[in-house]
Parts: structure tokens; C-alpha cells; sequence
């Protein structure tokens, strides 16, 4: 069997052809590779990519290809498929919380950065990582807005707190770094500068000068309208930089994962049945690849197809789509804008 029977040249082709009964998802490397240079050339920094969102073989070495060198990883797992994939990469672990066994692991694999938000987690590395050439990023928390969900709501510290434990990564002879997250599909640049600022203050205040600011994820994928802007959050985040810091500028990184890896990728989903309601029932829902639907803005990036694979058109109206599985809970938020020509098969 030769490659070309898994390469289409978009979902309908496929889709036209084959006629799945089962959820398929497409990866497009022509976008990953375009999304990953709009990143490099645009952000005033290092870019990284957090594997979290998609930790995929298929993305790491479309990314490594690509000229990537510098991942997040957050666990053992991520850490061995980067390793497999480019055993020389630059390795940040950005989770803050790790077992002393997950500490072990990646000081083997040679991990070069990690981040904390608490005392008892400093403690936990500093008994195990040697501490010359190895950055340790404080995650600051701020109660802002502008994001589909608040990341500050599991992990960061108080800008206090903060200042504190710089100050201790400081004694202990780690590189001192800070970083944040300001939430998930964040669209105003408002929220990077107002965390840039407070993370300058805090820096001062711990009389600490930063080796990196880590301004982490949350750029915004294309989910519906317009696609996200992107310049105007570098532009923010380049001169929000320079205003707080001066001439103490600390070198910037960023983390995108749903922004550098969700436009490469497509679902298709089987229309099953549709009730006398009009209620539409798919072949996945909140148990499959819709799971996080219900916390974050809908997606109204939809096409609806023929079994041919040809777009269905003409007059839309707002219905109720549920998943396969029989909780009521495995449902659509709201109500979806769709064809009234749909048909189940």
C-alpha cells in the first residue's frame, strides 16, 4: 500500500469517496508549517510549541521539519515524543506541578527549563536538579478577563508570592525567568500588556533582573468570523516590553498549542439520525473529539457535505445536535446554525 492512499487533497475528496461511519480528523502540514512561520515571523521571540493541545508524532515532526527546535512538554510522554522526534530539542517544562519521579525523568532527558508557583515544588526540583544553566520561570496569576477560559484559575502566584519565590530561585542559583498564561483563545492584546507590566514590578520588587519572560499561550485560533489578527498581540507584547522593562529587557518566549496546531486540522462527522423535533444526532460528541465544546466559544467554522462530498446549501436554521452516546449530557451548547436540506444516512 503506497502513501498516496493517505494523502487527499482536501476532506471532501476523501470523504466523497469512502464514506466513513466513523469521526475522521484531516492534518494539513501545508498549514501547520504556514501557522508555525506566521509565529516566527511575527512574535519578537522564541517560539515554542506546547504539546499539550496535540501531542501527536505526525505534529512534532511536521513542526521539527519545519525548523521548530523548542518545545513545552508537561509530562514523561511528551518529553519521549519530542525525543524520538528530535533528540536534540530544547525542552521547557512548563507544568508547575511534577512528581519527584517526573523530575528524575527530565533531568535524564536533559530538560533546560522549568516553571513553579509554589515553595513546596522549588523545593521538590531543587533536591534534584543541579542548578547550574537551568532556568526556573515563576508563573504569575492576575485576575483579567478576555479569554474563553481563565488558566489562572488551577495555576500562578500572586504577585507577592512572586517576588518571593524569584528571590529564592535566586539564592538557590537557578536562572531566574517569569512567565504567564493569559487563558485560552485570548483576542485582546490588553491582557498581555497588563501581565507584562505586573511582571516587571514584581521583578523589581524582588530586586531580581529576568533572564526570559515567558508570555505563554493563549493566542486565538480561527474558530468563527474573521480570522484572528495576530500582529496587533506581537506588537503588544514587543512594546509593552520595552515600556516596562527599559534597559532591563529579559529575552521573550512564547508557548502557542491550540493557535500553532488547530487550523492543520479538520473533524468530519456522520449526520446519524434526525428526530420530528429537527434534532440533529452525530456519530461524536462531549465524550469524543467535541469534549471541550461546552467551555469554550462555539466553532461556526462548519460545512455540512452530500454523501458525494458536495456542500450543502440554501436556507439554515438553528438546531439541537447531540452526540452518539445515550447521556443527555452528550450535547451541543446552544443551538447549531444548520442547513435545512440536511439529511441522516
Amino acid at each position: 500500500m503506497g502513501i498516496g492512499k493517505f494523502i487527499w487533497g482536501n476532506p471532501a475528496d476523501h470523504l466523497g469517496q469512502h464514506g466513513p461511519d466513523h469521526p475522521v480528523s484531516y492534518f494539513a502540514p501545508h498549514i501547520l508549517k504556514s501557522t508555525l512561520a506566521r509565529f516566527q515571523d511575527g512574535f519578537p521571540g522564541l517560539v515554542t510549541y506546547a504539546l499539550k493541545a496535540n501531542a501527536q508524532a505526525v505534529v512534532i515532526e511536521n513542526l521539527v521539519a519545519a525548523g521548530l527546535s523548542t518545545f513545552d512538554v508537561a509530562s514523561p510522554a511528551e518529553i519521549r515524543l519530542v525525543r524520538a522526534a528530535c533528540p536534540g530539542a530544547t525542552l521547557h517544562y512548563n507544568n508547575p506541578v511534577r512528581s519527584v519521579a517526573e523530575i528524575a525523568f527530565a533531568k535524564a532527558h536533559n530538560v533546560a527549563s522549568y516553571s513553579i508557583d509554589s515553595f513546596s515544588e522549588l523545593v521538590k526540583l531543587a533536591a534534584i536538579i543541579p542548578p547550574h544553566g537551568i532556568e526556573i520561570s515563576v508563573r504569575l496569576k492576575l485576575p483579567i478577563k478576555g479569554a474563553a477560559y481563565d488558566f489562572g484559575a488551577k495555576f500562578g502566584a500572586g504577585p507577592e508570592k512572586c517576588a518571593a519565590l524569584l528571590q529564592e530561585v535566586m539564592r538557590l542559583g537557578f536562572t531566574p525567568s517569569m512567565t504567564f498564561h493569559p487563558g485560552t483563545q485570548c483576542k485582546d492584546p490588553a491582557a498581555w500588556e497588563t501581565y507584562i507590566h505586573a511582571v516587571a514590578n514584581v521583578a523589581r520588587h524582588a530586586g531580581v533582573s529576568l533572564h526570559r519572560l515567558n508570555v505563554g499561550g493563549g493566542f486565538p485560533s480561527h474558530r468563527n468570523g474573521a480570522r484572528p489578527d495576530l500582529k496587533p498581540i506581537f506588537q503588544t507584547i514587543d512594546q509593552a516590553t520595552k515600556a516596562a522593562f527599559a534597559h532591563n529587557r529579559p529575552h521573550l518566549v512564547c508557548e502557542p498549542g491550540r493557535a500553532m496546531v488547530a487550523e492543520a486540522f479538520t473533524l468530519a462527522t456522520r449526520i446519524k439520525a434526525i428526530n420530528d423535533e429537527g434534532a440533529v444526532f452525530l456519530n461524536d460528541g462531549t465524550y469524543g473529539a467535541l469534549a471541550e465544546l461546552p467551555d469554550i466559544e462555539a466553532n461556526t467554522r462548519l460545512t455540512i457535505l452530500t454523501p458525494q462530498g458536495q456542500p450543502v446549501t440554501g436556507p439554515s436554521r438553528p438546531r439541537l445536535v447531540f452526540g452518539p452516546t445515550c447521556d443527555s449530557i452528550d450535547v451541543l451548547p446552544g443551538e447549531t446554525l444548520l442547513p435545512e436540506a440536511i439529511s441522516a444516512r
